[in-house]
């Protein structure tokens, strides 16, 4: 019989695993991007619209779905998540057009907006000790960061010899692991918080925090009316309000508000938030340089991109370490700087040229954001008592979807501005084409392949230049932003006692 403590790290085990298809699915995609787009025909609105249309609605579903986990138990929402997200990646993987892929990942939302707070829930409630905790976190980091290393490793094998769906089929042999080692391994008796679940509170959470991040979508990349889009965003503000005053009224409310009045919490979803939306806009424009600007294969961009998600690897437990000998203060502050630095050099360097130079500094920005990351992790669920756990998980969980939902729609349409302002047209190209040229490199790819042999290459030789220019711009950009949010996190961090 294994003993309680050999059993906690069972445990561990379990919900690791259970956290792996998530994170592959995440970084998987990215390199499925290209081979999608060109195949299905999409334009760069629907490409958009098929990334983070999951972090969008994982953002409004995580906190009701943490909260009922709380409820009812973490081991049977967490089972439920994960058959939803395996049936959602069978339908993903074969979706014939760019709305049915966009209706797939809907679904996958749904199953991972059931097992993200689960899992940070769970190590909560098993990790009473302060220094375990930290550990445990730090390999639940490391899992994360390993998974996403293998999914553009992964994604890059299977498009040299598959179609692109592939890239979602293989979630499919992994749940098929996952889901019984979970049954297994879960208590199946755990504490629950008493109380019952107000689905009339989730709905207006739920619907509150969609519109609010469609409202800033729509206004920020005009793909509705100003005027629609401002409305849908006060309409989301409004319900958020309800939704407190019903929080701040109730005996039992479904979130406890008060939760925000710690620094370490506030500053840890601030970072996790900022960082996560860089890194994800980072790692799409990585992906869409090395394989439109450089011509790499899908596998040689998934191969170029090994240190910064390997170093990532290593990040999780270096911040446990670090965190519990140096406190979070000053981890989570230099991570953040040192990842600012990184990203400068690469918005400047040369990615055609020989040496270690460009490897060696993706590794330290995966090396210093997975510290960073982790440290957040330890800041926000190190805060509350366990019996929130779930609640606090699904919290951190939100603000890593909000962060990569907002953070690409920003990229995006950042880069298709930057890109069409700096894109020279070749003479004689329609208007009609020429417009949709302009709104992306992928837009450029396919109009190019409707074109003749000469128009067509000297469009792509113009739409390679083009981006290259943006790819410096968004970098140098992110960098910046990074090193504010340093400043910010040691403000934060300082005012609780580390």
């Amino acid at each position: 019989m294994p003993t309680a403590a050999s059993k906690r790290w069972l445990i561990l085990i379990a919900v690791m695993l259970a956290f792996v298809p998530i994170v592959i699915d995440m970084t998987i995609l990215h390199i499925a991007v290209p081979s999608l787009t060109l195949a299905l025909g999409a334009s760069g609105a629907q490409v958009l619209w098929i990334i983070d249309i999951y972090p969008l609605l994982m953002a409004g579903l995580l906190v009701p779905m943490g909260t009922l986990a709380d409820r009812v138990g973490h081991r049977r929402i967490l089972l439920y998540g994960l058959s939803v997200f395996w049936v959602a990646s069978l339908l993903a993987a074969f979706a014939p057009t760019p709305a049915m892929l966009i209706g797939a990942r809907v679904l996958l939302a749904l199953g991972g907006a059931m097992i993200m707070p689960c899992v940070l829930g769970i190590i909560r409630r098993t990790f009473e000790d302060e220094k375990e905790r930290a550990l445990a976190l730090g390999l639940w980091g490391t899992v994360g960061a390993a998974g996403a290393a293998v999914g553009p490793l992964i994604g890059g094998a299977l498009l040299e010899h598959f179609w692109w769906g592939s890239v979602f089929l293989i979630n499919v042999p992994i749940m098929a692991v996952v889901i019984p080692v979970v049954f297994v391994l879960l208590p199946r008796v755990e504490q629950t918080t008493p109380g019952k679940w107000a689905v009339g509170q989730a709905l207006v959470l739920i619907a509150g925090i969609i519109g609010v991040v469609y409202g800033i979508k729509a206004s920020i990349g005009a793909t509705q009316s100003l005027l629609f889009a401002m409305l849908v965003l006060a309409v989301g503000l409004a319900l958020l309000v309800l939704f407190a005053r019903q929080q701040l009224r109730s005996a039992t409310p479904m979130l406890d508000l008060s939760l925000f009045a710690h620094p370490a919490l506030l500053g840890g979803m601030i970072m996790a938030l900022v960082t996560i939306g860089a890194l994800a806009g980072v790692e799409l424009t990585l992906a869409m340089e090395l394989q439109y600007v450089l011509d790499k294969t899908p596998l040689q961009a998934g191969i170029f991109l090994i240190p910064i998600m390997a170093a990532a690897a290593l990040g999780g437990p270096v911040a446990g370490y670090l965190s519990n000998r140096f406190g979070l203060r000053g981890v989570a502050s230099l991570s953040l700087a040192t990842s600012a630095g990184a990203l400068g050099f690469l918005a400047f360097a040369d990615f055609n040229a020989g040496g270690m130079a460009v490897p060696a500094m993706l590794a330290v920005l995966g090396l210093a954001l997975s510290i960073g990351l982790t440290a957040s992790s330890i800041a926000i669920m190190g805060s509350v008592d366990a019996s929130k756990g779930g609640a606090a998980g699904s919290l951190e969980a939100t603000a890593y979807e909000l962060g990569t939902g907002l953070g690409i729609t920003l990229f995006g349409v950042f880069m298709s501005k930057v890109f069409a302002s700096t894109l020279e047209l070749p003479s004689g190209l329609a208007p009609p084409l020429a417009e949709r040229a302009a709104r992306s490199i992928g837009d450029s790819y396919v109009v190019a392949g409707e074109l003749p042999a000469t128009q067509g290459n000297a469009l792509i030789e113009a739409a390679k230049l083009a981006f290259s220019s943006t790819h410096s711009v968004l970098l140098t950009t992110s960098a910046v932003v990074i090193a504010l949010l340093a400043v910010v996190v040691f403000v934060l961090f300082g005012r609780q006692q580390q």
